[in-house]
């Protein structure tokens, strides 16, 4: 933005006098880039960041994917080195996706088009990356850039990776026709995300590009992708994210109540899509960590953790998941150790002696280590009700 009129109005003028036309049809202005406390970075401040220092630390792609995140045109953006390890770590993720496709792709695979036979997940993916082209293709248009990067980073990292890959995993390990039909979406996924965001890392995604193409052209001169009716699957979408919804309720649950992936239980579905979740009874196993899905419109279980969403209710055996007996000695044990901690604190801040000696910033910290061991005290009977 400060560069307006010694760039902007001096060229538009000079080339206006000289050709009688106008220089530009648009023109972004982008805002400063500010230190972290949101200051002007100048060297009299000595608070200026180096970008040649920052290209060694952390890459080329990960500073230009940083200053083009959470970018407006106009607005200033605060420079933080989080920020760029984020976004090293973004590309280590992305390294490490391609990586995976390789190594399970076999040496003469060549990639022809999608398969006829198209699972669910398969279509779901396709459906949901054929969307983010659209939604990246208007971003562009409306010079949102930052928004654009925000939603590539999400599908990449959390749909494609998170989900996609582990969901291909079972059929890769399978062999045969399931394999294949994976390895291709795995593919056309890929290649489909590098070119949308070639913009915004340049060198990473060439490299990749490369080595999944066996050098046939350079990723510039490939079709950006853009929304096809033919690659629109939003019934099997839809139908999936439901599916997506319960294992989510699953892992949260047994989130809430630290119980390791190690630990497997049986997984009983209510819902009236039963066919839908009879068909997909596979992602329980693999992703929410059951040792056995049964799906019905109805069931009758007592001691059960319920996980619910808007589609089904998914209830796993207590006595599956915890040995009842020995956790609720365990948090008992636990609770004796934080009642002793709330009586120490009470006792220090109705002493009326420390109370009046002591600074009020000391004071505060004590009010608050009370406050926190007083909440833990809560949540842990909390979990001894639940189950008992």
């Amino acid at each position: 933005v400060d560069q307006t009129r010694g760039w902007f109005y001096t060229l538009h003028a000079i080339h206006t006098m000289v050709s009688g036309t106008r220089a530009f049809k648009r023109v972004i202005s982008n805002g400063l880039v500010l230190d972290k406390d949101g200051n002007k970075m100048s060297k009299r401040l000595g608070n200026a960041v180096d970008p040649f220092q920052q290209l060694d630390k952390y890459g080329a792609d990960a500073l230009r994917f940083t200053l083009a995140t959470g970018n407006s045109p106009g607005n200033d953006m605060r420079y933080m080195d989080e920020k760029v390890k984020a976004s090293r770590n973004f590309a280590n993720k992305l390294w490490n996706a391609s990586r995976f496709i390789m190594m399970n792709l076999p040496d003469d695979f060549k990639f022809t088009g999608l398969p006829e036979n198209l699972t669910i997940e398969d279509k779901w993916i396709i459906s949901k990356f054929n969307d983010l082209a659209k939604a990246v293709n208007d971003n562009l248009d409306n010079f949102e850039l930052g928004v654009a990067v925000q939603k590539l980073y999400d599908f990449i990292w959390d749909v494609y990776c998170d989900w996609y890959i582990e969901l291909t995993k079972p059929r890769i390990m399978a062999g045969g026709e399931t394999m294949a039909s994976a390895q291709a979406v795995l593919v056309f996924i890929m290649q489909g995300m590098l070119k949308l965001l070639h913009p915004f890392m340049p060198f990473i995604t060439e490299e990749i590009w490369q080595t999944l193409t066996d050098g046939q052209s350079p990723i510039m001169l490939e079709k950006f992708p853009v929304f096809e009716d033919a690659l629109s699957f939003k019934a099997e979408e839809e139908a999936f994210e439901k599916v997506i919804a319960v294992i989510r309720e699953i892992r949260n649950r047994r989130t809430e109540m630290n119980i390791p992936p190690s630990v497997k239980a049986n997984v009983f579905i209510e819902t009236e899509l039963t066919d839908l979740f009879e068909s997909c009874s596979m992602f329980f196993e693999k992703m929410a960590f059951a040792s056995a899905v049964k799906v019905d419109k109805k069931f009758e279980l007592e001691d059960a953790v319920t996980a619910v969403t808007d589609s089904a209710r998914a209830f796993i055996p207590m006595n599956e998941l915890v040995d009842k007996d020995k956790e609720i000695a365990r948090l008992n044990k636990e609770k004796e150790k934080v009642q002793k901690d709330i009586d120490f604190l009470s006792g220090k801040l109705n002493n009326p002696g420390f109370v009046a000696k002591a600074p009020e910033k000391l004071i505060e910290a004590e009010k608050a280590k009370l406050a926190k061991a007083e909440e833990k005290m809560q949540k842990i009977e909390q979990s001894i009700a639940g189950l008992k």
